[in-house]
């Protein structure tokens, strides 16, 4: 699995990321495909795939993962703690144990670390 260091690295990675996506809006498109109203975004096959980061705060240190998500998996590319300066909000209990997608603050932060913005 990739850390901040490594992902950096990887422009192609990097520059397909969904900075928007959540991970519901996620299961809906690539797990719910056949079942939803689409909303202007169509997935045809398991060929359509998509990257996005979701916040993992079932642990005491909230982690951030990179996922790549098509209609058959999701895989987690990416593991990346988030400082404590960044968590603010999060430690601050904004966040139950859950998943979550990414806010303003976090996204903010991971573009600067990725060179993204």
């Amino acid at each position: 699995m990739l850390g901040l260091k490594d992902l950096k690295k990887d422009r192609d990675l990097v520059n397909v990321i969904d900075w928007s996506m959540t991970p519901e809006e996620a299961v809906r498109l690539y797990l719910e495909w056949g079942n939803n109203w689409s909303r202007g975004t169509f997935i045809k096959s398991k060929d359509d795939v998509i990257h996005y980061f979701v916040l993992n705060c079932w642990e005491e240190q909230p982690v951030l993962y990179l996922v790549r998500r098509n209609s058959e998996e999701a895989v987690e590319l990416a593991k990346i703690e988030v400082p404590d300066s960044v968590g603010s909000s999060i430690l601050r209990g904004k966040y139950s144990k859950g998943i979550y997608g990414i806010d303003d603050e976090i996204t903010l932060w991971l573009k600067r670390e990725l060179d993204a913005v």
